[in-house]
């Protein structure tokens, strides 16, 4: 899934190559993207694009006085064009969902293409007035890269949720999903399953600074780089998350897994739980 580093490089991507165009035709190739219906998806043409952002994981396209937002959900992602197909996309085909034709000053004609691979189609486009409007924006919390050490202290302090939980709990910190959540654990050589309002004060301002400089570090990794190869750069700067097997680049111990219905995540036991093995959740227990 796509998350706040890969996201504020595609709005910082857009920012440079499509603020100054005019939206102009517009392919729609999955209508289940579509959350909203007024304004219609036709309203943004021949609209200016003013801004490009990121709230949290949702991408905002500016649109003068509409918004074009996207949430990319775990298989989506956006594809830049320099010379699109003319032919309109047939519906429900192959893994394009959107495809926004643009015009620019320079008389190109480029779009930029929102896809989802896979079945689960959870890719979703808004056309709003207001960002607030969208659900999962409204109920955001303080911006991952934002929020302060003191404020970050009162959210763990407040909550009995394990780590995990709550760094992937967008309304309570946005922007971090799965994988930086692991990374950031593991820097902070904290358990996953660790009591948010049990740390100390040194374990609290350990995951802070774990928290900024993996985000960070990932931010300036992705920005700048072409949109294709986002994913690509990920993957490279991981070091325990999607490496279950792998030896823990720090410790040497092999990096363990916990799975989910629809999910899982890694850990290093060395680095991260003295030692334990945790089991795999669907097995409802502990391994000593």
């Amino acid at each position: 899934m796509p998350e706040l580093p890969e996201v504020e490089a595609l709005a910082v991507f857009l920012r440079e190559h499509a603020v100054g165009s005019v939206v102009g035709r517009i392919d729609v190739a999955a209508l289940s993207v579509l959350q909203t219906a007024d304004p219609p998806i036709t309203a943004l043409q021949g609209h200016d694009i003013t801004g490009a952002r990121r709230l949290g994981k949702f991408l905002v396209v500016e649109c003068g006085e509409l918004s074009l937002i996207t949430h990319l959900s775990r298989a989506g992602w956006m594809r830049w064009l320099d010379e699109p197909s003319q032919t309109p996309p047939k519906l429900g085909k192959g893994p394009l969902a959107l495809r926004v034709h643009l015009f620019r000053p320079d008389a190109s004609a480029p779009a930029f293409d929102l896809t989802e691979a896979g079945t689960k189609k959870r890719l979703a486009v808004w056309v709003v007035r207001d960002p607030a409007q969208v659900r999962g924006i409204a109920r955001l919390g303080p911006d991952a890269l934002d929020v302060t050490a003191d404020e970050f202290g009162e959210l763990l302090g407040g909550s009995t949720a394990r780590l995990k939980t709550l760094l992937v709990d967008q309304s309570v910190l946005a922007g971090i999903g799965n994988a930086y959540s692991d990374e950031i654990l593991h820097v902070a050589r904290l358990s996953p399953f660790a009591t948010a309002s049990r740390l100390t004060d040194e374990q609290v301002t350990a995951l802070y600074d774990a928290m900024r400089s993996v985000l960070t570090d990932a931010v300036d990794r992705s920005v700048g780089q072409d949109a294709a190869r986002l994913k690509g750069e990920k993957r490279s700067g991981l070091r325990v998350h999607a490496r279950a097997g792998l030896p823990c680049p720090v410790c040497g111990d092999t990096v363990r897994e916990v799975s989910y219905s629809e999910r899982s995540f890694q850990y290093c036991p060395t680095c991260q739980t003295g030692g334990k093995i945790l089991a795999d959740r669907r097995m409802s227990r502990l391994l000593k």
